[in-house]
């Protein structure tokens, strides 16, 4: 059995949940009082469906701004996921990994497809619940997106593109239900270890991107990736 650690519930420059929009956010949707299974299950499903899939402009962003873009991807949304459940009174640390980018192909395309590195920076959050720390990575990909993606590949199992590597696409365990949920665990390649907070990981592995490449990102190829994403969610590929 584990034991929540100071650190695990402490605010960072990532995890800034002091910040007024996210102290608003938990205040008003009365995450606080809610019995611990409900509280994770309620934040979860906040970060999984209301902060739609999609990227930012760096992995590197604090939780509030994640929250005012409305979108995330693994990294990002992860940390806002964390910085929410901290803010509820919940534990919870950061896992790093590499994925391969094959996972990413589809929702990725052309140039953009090819200037992305082998090997992509990865993470989930563990969430501390019963004694136990529970992986949580299934929140990555919102609820349409997903079920776009279950439309067009109707009947299929193992299945990695558009943003998920899952065993089963028609099933893939994403609901909370107290244990582990994954939609990109099949695609992992390195594991980098299990961190506090996202800070310190970035500190010591960096970013996905850096010089011309993390420019073209930043200023114009993140915005024909998330005008693809938009087209996939819609159903219009």
């Amino acid at each position: 059995m584990s034991r929540p650690l100071p650190r695990h519930l402490a605010p960072t420059g990532l995890l800034d949940f002091q910040h007024p929009a996210i102290e608003q956010l938990v205040a008003t949707r009365g995450w606080r009082q809610l019995p611990e299974y409900e509280r994770i299950g309620t934040v979860y499903d906040f970060v999984r469906n209301e902060i739609a899939f999609g990227y930012n402009r760096s992995d590197e962003l604090p939780a509030s701004q994640v929250l005012a873009d409305g979108i995330g991807q693994c990294n990002t949304k992860g940390t806002l996921l964390m910085a929410l459940l901290r803010a509820s009174g919940l534990p919870c640390r950061f896992h790093g990994f590499t994925i391969d980018k094959a996972l990413q192909k589809g929702a990725i395309t052309g140039l953009t497809y090819r200037l992305a590195p082998q090997r992509i920076v990865h993470s989930w959050v563990e969430v501390l619940h019963q004694g136990r720390w529970i992986e949580l990575e299934g929140f990555i990909l919102d609820a349409p997106y997903l079920a776009s993606l279950q439309r067009r590949f109707p009947q299929t199992r193992r299945f990695c593109g558009f943003g998920a590597a899952t065993p089963d696409l028609a099933s893939p365990g994403v609901e909370w239900r107290g244990t582990a949920t994954y939609i990109q665990k099949e695609g992992i390649a390195e594991d980098l270890g299990l961190h506090d907070d996202p800070d310190s990981f970035y500190a010591r592995h960096g970013s996905n991107l850096g010089g011309l490449k993390r420019w073209l990102y930043e200023h114009l190829l993140r915005h024909g990736m998330n005008r693809n994403v938009a087209r996939v969610r819609a159903g219009r590929w």
